[in-house]
């Protein structure tokens, strides 16, 4: 199959023929229709997961058809239409007996504990835990966030955040995943507040509903945050990942309110400094956020399928597969507006 293979991190990868996966006895091969170039697989090339064995293939959020499955799958065929949580869970241990699959000790990431979408064909290793059908009338490219950003944005919003009709919501950082965080607290009734330094990603998010953008080039982004909001937000997501977007959205709440980190913070650059003493003494809630379980979709599948959430709307370009090396290492340096999505079989 073709694929997309860096052999050092911080080079320019290369699309290169390699061998094509096999499932396990329990695994499933999905031919990959779309997937999403998202931050965190340019933290992967960047070397910030040195867990990561090279060469390596990335991607990770990925939509497509079941190829092949193992000889003990039972709940799915060749040909089903799938998407799967990037955090691809073992099934059988304590947290995934709780249904905690999204924290599982022993999960696999494709992307990152082997290799992942940014090929012809991908593997999913305990098919029947991990993967999720997807809806005939919902296109690929389309369904592809839901196996990260936006279903990592959903978990955050409704069952981290805890968000309710009527609160203010500060998104910090409006790449796929904050944008996403902004259609789904909007369409939860949440008043939102949109932060970010780019005039393009807050155009898009005033589209999706939010109602006051704040451009945090222009000064200091928590203040204009307590501002808007008449003393805090109740939830604020740093949707980034920085130690700058992480403190200010901690800064940017009331008392009592609940912030969550959705955006990776590269080890690299050791541990951020949080101002703790506000955490104390508004007693704020931190909270983390890390995808969500495959068992779970149901209920944003049925709000994709009413139409009131539309992850459509968050694709802003479609390339294909000999585009992504350049669009993966530009991300440090470019980012983009919305979601680009790669099509390796177009």
């Amino acid at each position: 199959m073709r694929a997309v293979l860096f052999d050092a991190y911080g080079r320019l990868p290369a699309v290169t023929e390699v061998a094509d996966p096999a499932p396990g006895r329990e695994g499933a091969v999905i031919r990959v229709e779309a997937t999403g170039l998202c931050r965190s697989d340019w933290h992967g090339w960047a070397g910030h997961d040195l867990d990561i064995a090279l060469p390596h293939v990335p991607g990770h959020e990925f939509a497509g058809v079941v190829e092949a499955v193992g000889e003990g799958v039972t709940g799915w065929k060749p040909g089903d239409r799938v998407t799967a949580p990037f955090v691809c869970a073992c099934g059988r241990c304590a947290l995934c007996a709780a249904g905690e699959q999204q924290v599982c000790e022993f999960q696999t990431q494709p992307g990152f504990t082997h290799w992942g979408s940014f090929a012809e064909y991908v593997r999913v290793d305990a098919a029947d835990t991990n993967l999720v059908a997807v809806p005939a009338d919902l296109d690929f490219t389309a369904a592809a966030g839901l196996g990260c950003r936006f279903a990592t944005a959903y978990r955050a919003v409704v069952a981290r955040g805890a968000v309710r009709p009527g609160e203010w919501v500060a998104v910090h950082g409006c790449g796929g995943v904050g944008l996403s965080a902004v259609m789904i607290a909007v369409a939860g009734g949440a008043r939102v507040v949109a932060v970010d330094v780019s005039p393009v990603a807050l155009a898009l998010a005033e589209r999706f509903g939010a109602e006051v953008c704040v451009d945090a080039a222009d000064g200091d982004a928590a203040e204009a945050v307590r501002a808007a909001t008449g003393g805090g937000a109740q939830v604020s997501l740093d949707a980034l990942g920085s130690a700058g977007t992480c403190a200010s959205s901690l800064l940017s709440l009331r008392r009592r309110g609940r912030h969550v980190q959705v955006g990776l913070l590269p080890s690299a650059a050791g541990d951020p400094v949080l101002p703790m003493e506000r955490v104390i003494a508004y007693e704020l809630d931190v909270l983390g956020g890390h995808g969500m379980a495959a068992h779970a979709y149901p209920e944003m599948m049925a709000l994709v399928a009413s139409g009131r959430l539309r992850p459509q709307d968050l694709v802003t370009s479609t390339i294909g597969l000999d585009e992504a090396p350049a669009a993966l290492a530009g991300m440090g340096s470019r980012p983009g507006a919305g979601v680009t999505v790669i099509t390796p079989n177009s």
